[in-house]
């Protein structure tokens, strides 16, 4: 009895959806990057996320991570814009007993938790100055010091930054290090927004219509021709966040 043959393992980058041009180039590069990306080489080059909310930062920093020899290792986010001021150090680089009033227990920072992986900072630009000097030293040394700890820690960590601002223009009215900024552009990825996409629009919803559907055990809704116009025609400002929502409530 003849067998089928095995599929072939997807590569990540599959989990782009789309057939635009840029889009394509995008995932060539994100499969040239894996090659120099190579466990305890403190060479890692960082990569920066460029592209406005909702067109996939998170996603492509996801990909990434698993394109590479780090897939098996820990992939871990931080919303810098998220966490207050006072207490971003110490989810960054953890703290020592004692290093405060209520630091009762030592605690590993997310620099030390993604040893072996990928560390996603998304929202870079929201990064107060004061840790701005911290970051970059962990990020060239390889080496991270907790709040209150004398000495430091090396750690195995690929960064990868994310942004909706222009750092340089935040870099020339002095909001962000010029310094950390060229370390964090060693490679640059544009994400291109949701309306220059084209007919990638209408392969991104025909997909949440089905994942949709699937979920709720739906048959999923087809797109007339007047409907799938109207979707290129739209400007979608919140980009493939927005086109999802919308997609989810239609479905």
């Amino acid at each position: 009895m003849s067998h089928p043959h095995p599929q072939p393992p997807r590569h990540p980058t599959d989990r782009l959806v789309g057939t635009c041009p840029a889009l394509a180039a995008f995932s060539t590069q994100i499969r040239h990057l894996a090659a120099f990306d190579t466990l305890g080489n403190p060479a890692v080059p960082t990569v920066l996320l460029q592209g406005e909310t909702g067109t996939g930062k998170g996603l492509v920093a996801r990909v990434l991570h698993d394109s590479g020899p780090r897939a098996h290792g820990p992939f871990l986010d931080v919303n810098c814009a998220a966490i207050p001021e006072t207490l971003l150090e110490a989810e960054l680089f953890g703290i020592t007993a004692g290093a405060f009033t209520d630091a009762k227990r030592a605690r590993a920072g997310l620099f030390e938790a993604a040893a072996g992986g990928t560390l996603f900072l998304d929202e870079i630009d929201a990064l107060p100055l004061a840790l701005q000097g911290k970051l970059l030293t962990a990020i060239e040394a390889k080496r991270v010091r907790r709040v209150g700890a004398v000495r430091e820690q090396a750690v195995d960590v690929k960064v990868v930054a994310a942004t909706q601002a222009a750092l340089n223009a935040r870099v020339a009215s002095g909001q962000f290090r010029a310094d950390l900024y060229h370390r964090l552009a060693v490679i640059v990825l544009a994400l291109p927004p949701l309306r220059d996409r084209g007919a990638d629009i209408v392969l991104l919803v025909q997909q949440f219509l089905h994942e949709y559907a699937k979920a709720h055990q739906l048959l999923p809704k087809r797109l007339s021709r007047a409907a799938a116009a109207w979707l290129q025609r739209y400007d979608w400002p919140g980009n493939v966040r927005e086109l999802r929502d919308d997609a989810e409530i239609i479905s």
